[in-house]
């Protein structure tokens, strides 16, 4: 193993043993800060200064994707003006490693002054914000992962999984649900996986023949749409099955003379369906556990249309 190996696992390991010990400092300053938040009427400001602000920032992205409104101030600006972010019902959470920094010395009792609660995230638990704090979240850890022990490392990820776990208290307590995810996550695959639905992306062409059309019929009909398959309904337009590129192919190899056959004679009956209303994503595990490219669409019982796997890649569902 060479030495820059073994400096990365180092590094890892002594990270890993920092959060496990974050366990044993779970206690009712925890629970007590939690219930606050979760009580409050305001937002959660949440501010640090140095590697500690960029953890705060963070941890605010985390609070308002999980149904926790917050806001980052940055300690430094806070004292030169950016103070006037905070309302009277916020929460403040402040971030820092000592606990001692010159700003959180200035910006802690003008804090204070305005009233409102502050939750400290600190390593130092005898510190000046430590002493100060209404709350104090212990996020201790031996040593950094930095073999000076000076660069921020373990503790700034110590921060990071104490914002997580406030995060994840806090969505569980609200019953934030997977629709309440996708509404404050509609871009990208992760959101349209969640609220994209089988109407939004049905494709405008609509592939359908009589069960009795001659089989002429059905190929143009498959051809002129381009997706690889038409519906077969009867005379009530309701569906009786499909048929697929595959289903003609299939056809010739079994009949030299297929002149005399109709739709009925070479659909498959039983299509795999899927509702108008349901996800897209659900459409995706359909055609994947069947192994199959495209899906009738029914609506109140009806004939819809096609979705096909083409349509689902185009729009980034998966």
């Amino acid at each position: 193993m060479t030495n820059i190996q073994q400096l990365a696992i180092n590094t890892i390991k002594t990270e890993a043993a920092a959060i496990e010990k974050l366990a044993s400092f779970i206690d009712t300053d925890f629970e007590n800060t939690v219930e606050l938040i979760y009580n409050s009427t305001g937002r959660i400001i949440v501010t640090g200064i140095g590697k500690s602000a960029i953890i705060a920032n963070k941890i605010v992205a985390t609070l308002n994707s999980t149904g926790t409104p917050a806001i980052f101030m940055h300690a430094a600006d806070a004292i030169h003006g950016d103070l006037g972010i905070i309302q009277p019902d916020d929460v403040v959470i402040c971030l820092s490693k000592s606990g001692n920094t010159p700003e959180i010395k200035v910006l802690i009792p003008l804090i204070q002054n305005m009233g409102n609660k502050i939750i400290a995230i600190v390593s130092n638990a005898d510190s000046y914000l430590a002493r100060h704090a209404n709350y104090v979240l212990h996020a201790y850890v031996d040593n950094e992962a930095c073999p000076n022990n000076l660069a921020p490392t373990s503790s700034t990820t110590a921060q990071l999984v104490i914002g997580d776990a406030l995060a994840i208290c806090l969505l569980k307590l609200r019953g934030f649900s997977a629709e309440d995810f996708a509404r404050v996550h509609p871009g990208g695959s992760l959101g349209k996986k969640l609220y994209l639905r089988v109407s939004d992306i049905l494709n405008k062409e609509k592939p359908q023949v009589k069960f009795d059309a001659e089989i002429r019929s059905v190929i143009i009909e498959i051809s002129s749409n381009m997706l690889g398959a038409t519906a077969v309904l009867d005379n009530e337009s309701k569906l009786q099955g499909i048929i697929t590129d595959g289903d003609l192919r299939r056809m010739l190899q079994k009949n030299e003379h297929f002149d005399h056959l109709i739709a009925r004679d070479i659909m498959s009956a039983n299509p795999k369906t899927i509702d108008y209303e349901d996800k897209a994503i659900k459409a995706f595990n359909l055609m994947e556990k069947n192994e199959i490219s495209q899906l009738v669409v029914l609506h109140n019982g009806y004939y819809a249309g096609m979705i096909h796997l083409h349509d689902l890649l185009r729009e980034g569902v998966v």
